[in-house]
């Protein structure tokens, strides 16, 4: 490998437009070339590149691109249910990969994944920003250092804006996507494995299309993604964790927060603006006395994504791993197990039942 690591990235609309601009701030890193059927989105990913486009080889197709590119780090940012059709070709080559999450839109796929991981040499990494904004990695950090003693309870909050419009709109469909609680919150139960450091048991989902979306008409069908939810999760070591999502909630002035309770303190984060509430355990009646300590984030990163800076920390943690100076810290096993807690609540909501995770593990 040479001192500059050459990128591909496959699938140049939204998202993969981030990453090249994330990329572009990265030292030692650098986009090679480009995949994108759509000939439109091979052109926001040349306005993304500016004057070095003209340098960057596109395709139209995955399998010219595995043929004749010369990287060595692919970024799959293709829709979801593209992700196994297109890593084919990729796992016969020796480039590591960032595959954007979900990993996969069904448990087969996700399975199927893994296996091809298994006895590969180059690194896979499933993309899980939400990790990686400076705020959250700090509330992780103090969790696991123990300042509010034995985790018991975990809540997350996403209050949020619809789903933005994608070429072609293939995200207005659960077959898709997976559906909403696997495209949208495999973050969040990505991060509660994380944080509470145990396997779910069981999932209930209590969801629904209530507003966004209810006017469109696709051939004659109405998009079918859950848009409001509470997800309860019962962990093996005996944390409950809940999720509580909306996505007609553009308004609020947190997109994102998440709450963690022991049984000495409980620890907030709010994102925007970034802030950690320490919230120790008092005598009652006596007054409260929170703690507030503002975490800050590199300002390129912040205008480089709209993930709180999480993509460009993601990134430079993935260089790391191509690089062979330090582990993959998200797998494909950590992707399928994402997909499964999201499959479980989908499930959950359609049947309204409750989920063990035996049934999908």
């Amino acid at each position: 490998m040479t001192s500059t690591v050459r990128y591909g990235i496959v699938g140049t609309g939204m998202m993969g437009v981030e990453h090249i601009r994330n990329i572009a701030i990265l030292p030692g890193a650098e986009v090679a070339a480009i995949v994108d059927p759509v000939a439109t989105s091979l052109d926001w990913a040349r306005d993304a590149l500016g004057e070095g486009a003209a340098s960057v080889a596109a395709f139209g197709d995955v399998a010219s691109f595995a043929r004749e590119a010369r990287v060595d780090a692919v970024v799959v940012a293709s829709p979801n249910y593209t992700h196994r059709d297109v890593l084919a070709p990729l796992f016969a080559t020796g480039a590591a990969i960032l595959c954007e999450k979900p990993l996969a839109t069904t448990m087969a796929d996700a399975r199927w994944i893994v296996e091809q991981t298994a006895d590969r040499d180059a690194p896979f990494w499933t993309g899980m920003e939400y990790r990686y904004m400076p705020p959250a990695a700090a509330f992780i950090e103090q969790v696991h250092g123990g300042r509010i003693g034995r985790l018991q309870m975990l809540s997350m909050r996403e209050h949020r804006f619809p789903f933005l419009q994608k070429v072609g709109d293939w995200n207005r469909f659960s077959r898709n996507t997976g559906g909403t609680m696997v495209e949208k919150c495999c973050h969040f139960f990505d991060l509660m494995r994380l944080i509470v450091q145990a396997e779910p048991v069981r999932v209930f989902c209590s969801g629904g299309t209530d507003v966004n979306h209810l006017d469109e008409r696709y051939g004659g069908e109405r998009p079918d993604i859950i848009d409001n939810s509470y997800t309860v999760v019962d962990f093996a070591n005996g944390v409950r964790a809940m999720l509580d999502l909306c996505m007609f909630a553009e308004g609020a002035e947190h997109q994102e927060e998440i709450s963690a309770t022991g049984d000495k303190a409980r620890l907030d984060v709010l994102i925007p603006p970034g802030d950690l509430v320490f919230s120790p355990r008092v005598e009652w009646p006596a007054p409260k006395t929170p703690e507030v300590t503002h975490i800050s984030v590199d300002d390129a990163a912040m205008r480089a994504g709209s993930h709180h800076g999480a993509t460009y920390y993601q990134h430079a943690a993935f260089l790391a791993a191509v690089r062979g100076e330090a582990p993959v810290h998200v797998t494909a096993e950590d992707g399928l197990r994402a997909v499964a807690i999201g499959t479980a609540a989908e499930i959950s909501a359609r049947e309204r039942r409750v989920v063990e995770m035996a049934e999908l593990i």
